[in-house]
């Protein structure tokens, strides 16, 4: 029971990082039917984004409270620069144009975000700083529990539901919505689509950042071509869940954070990857559209 107990601790601390990266997969879908294949790679530049400030600034000082919103805000907005960024150079110009233009077009600035961290940061591994938070830990009839873990599970949470009454309950939220519906319907009733894209590629990275932010101080160890992984196991997120659903996202990120974390303490972690397309094909035959998406005719 302790070890079904700290994996679903440990599971849910996963799946809150991939609920917020798979959040920016699919605003972008949702509005522009689009795979942004590059969010993963801009994931990874966060955390080396975050990282480059932390040692910089800080150093080997003891952090405040103070300066952890400091770092989380900077790598927040520059990362959503380099979002708009992306969106100007690499999908408005296609916007009109075949989906497998943008297709490859997303596929070349995610080589492009990934081999710019190479250049910049170079080809080894770095180490995230571990004096970011203390190393308090909390232990539970044999269950332990970080303050690391629990920053993740508390600051997630509350971006999620942020988003959420964001996106229902606000006169951009119901923009984008309604963007999402119909583009031209949308430009008919003065909705302004390119300020709502222009809007989620913010949001996406901004959520993506914090979310790189989390990886690296949980797992400390970066490299370049890690936004290839984390944004594959995001983007799965968003698939089971219903690509283009904001509730899917974060219960499809949870969802495989649980998943992943059992297979790894019960069976293998060497086997968890194989495990999770295994359940991807799986919820792909039994539901299409997965688990919040909607069957939707196509337009002639």
């Amino acid at each position: 029971m302790d070890t079904l107990l700290q994996q679903l601790i440990n599971g849910l601390t996963v799946g809150s990082l991939y609920a917020l990266v798979a959040l920016g997969y699919t605003m972008v879908y949702g509005v522009m039917k689009l795979i942004n294949f590059a969010h993963g790679d801009l994931v990874a530049f966060s955390a080396y984004v975050g990282l480059t400030l932390f040692t910089q600034f800080y150093g080997s000082n003891a952090l405040t409270l103070v300066n952890i919103i400091i770092v989380f805000t900077l790598t927040a907005i520059i990362v959503a620069f380099v979002g708009v960024l992306l969106e100007r150079l690499a999908y408005r110009p296609l916007r009109t144009a075949p989906r497998l233009s943008a297709v490859v077009s997303a596929l070349g600035a995610s080589l492009v975000i990934q081999n710019g961290i190479m250049l910049i940061w170079g080809p080894n591994m770095e180490i995230f700083p571990a004096n970011v938070f203390p190393s308090t830990s909390w232990n539970f009839g044999g269950v332990i529990i970080s303050f690391t873990q629990l920053v993740i599970l508390a600051l997630s949470a509350v971006l999620m539901v942020a988003l959420y009454l964001f996106i229902n309950k606000t006169k951009m939220g119901t923009a984008i919505r309604a963007t999402a519906i119909d583009q031209d319907a949308a430009k008919l009733m003065g909705i302004n689509v390119n300020r709502v894209i222009m809007t989620i590629f913010i949001i996406g990275s901004m959520l993506g950042a914090i979310g790189g932010l989390f990886i690296g101080m949980y797992y400390r160890g970066l490299t370049f071509d890690m936004g290839w992984l984390y944004g594959l196991n995001a983007f799965i997120a968003a698939i089971i869940g219903g690509i283009g659903s904001i509730p899917g996202a974060m219960l499809g990120g949870l969802l495989l954070g649980l998943f992943n974390a059992l297979i790894s303490g019960y069976i293998s972690t060497e086997w968890a990857e194989t495990f999770t397309f295994i359940l991807l094909i799986i919820i792909l035959i039994v539901k299409p559209t997965g688990l919040f998406g909607e069957n939707t005719a196509e337009k002639v």
